[in-house]
């Protein structure tokens, strides 16, 4: 079903005494508008094949378990369900049963209002939300209501791991308060259409980068209600190289084992006493106050 690649690191780096490993995986799906049996089966098929290579973590694709490209609100809520719920009952299930962390998007419906979210399961049955904090004018997105759920570090047994969705990897306020947090890993649930080619090419390697961690962006594939979905789901390091790449058409697991203690340096070696940095320590958060105030677009 599944090409699986494996993917190391570039020791294009510094590093420094003995490193520990992880393995991940990033799955990358087509699912099925309105078949949330189907996606779930797909999930389940995604995690035993990340299991079976020895992923501790396996990351699906934004709205995995309904798909994306609903018309109306009242659409978007009919396939919608609360967390806890069935749906989220059984990604809890398929972490417990394939002894994998998993995080995949679905829709969640809360007393009328619709999240776009993502469900962070774990195989003791511990379950964490997430909710897409930047919407914009596509597919479902058009008809939820932005997430009010505080960017969050998840201490896992091998890391600690935050999430984000999608559009939100394009306001770098969102991955650096993750990074600022402590996390190791940003989980990008996605789902990016054939246009958005800068997602793959720039933000991915960008927000990696500047903020020294590894990212993680599961993107799905195919044609959906006429909206035709890049792929290229990518596991890109903190120096902002992409370690393993998916294709556009297919589904794919990409696994790559992760140095996770290469997020944790912050200071960069090149030369020493000649060419360092340290992407924290050098910042000047006493010149950035306006970045906390909403401002007005110029252009109309």
């Amino acid at each position: 079903m599944y090409a699986r690649v494996y993917g190391s690191l570039d020791r294009g780096v510094i590093e420094y005494g003995e490193v520990a490993q992880m393995r991940v995986a990033v799955v990358q799906l087509n699912p099925r508008i309105g078949d949330a049996a189907s996606n779930l089966a797909e999930i389940e098929r995604g995690a035993e094949e990340a299991a079976e290579a020895g992923a501790q973590l396996a990351v699906f694709p934004e709205c995995a378990v309904n798909g994306y490209m609903y018309q109306s609100l009242e659409e978007g809520l009919g396939a919608a369900e609360p967390i806890p719920g069935a749906h989220s009952r059984a990604l809890q299930e398929i972490a417990r049963e394939h002894k994998v962390h998993l995080v995949a998007g679905l829709l969640e419906r809360d007393r009328g209002t619709l999240f776009n979210a993502a469900l962070l399961a774990s195989p003791d049955g511990s379950i964490s939300l997430y909710r897409k904090t930047h919407t914009l004018c596509l597919g479902v997105d058009r008809f939820t209501t932005p997430g009010d759920i505080p960017y969050a570090v998840h201490e896992l047994p091998f890391g600690r791991v935050g999430i984000l969705i999608c559009y939100d990897l394009r306001f770098p306020e969102a991955s650096r308060a993750l990074a600022l947090a402590g996390v190791q890993i940003i989980a990008l649930p996605t789902n990016w259409p054939v246009s958005s080619t800068t997602m793959p090419d720039v933000f991915t390697r960008s927000r990696a980068a500047e903020n020294r961690v590894f990212v993680l962006a599961a993107d799905r594939v195919g044609t959906e209600r006429g909206a035709m979905f890049l792929g290229r789901s990518q596991v890109v390091a903190p120096g902002g190289q992409v370690l393993e790449e998916a294709g556009e058409e297919s589904a794919e697991v990409l696994v790559a084992d992760l140095e996770l203690q290469r997020a944790d340096r912050k200071h960069v070696i090149l030369a020493p006493g000649e060419h360092e940095m340290d992407v924290f320590r050098d910042r000047r958060p006493e010149l950035y106050a306006s970045l906390s105030e909403r401002g007005e677009s110029v252009v109309a």
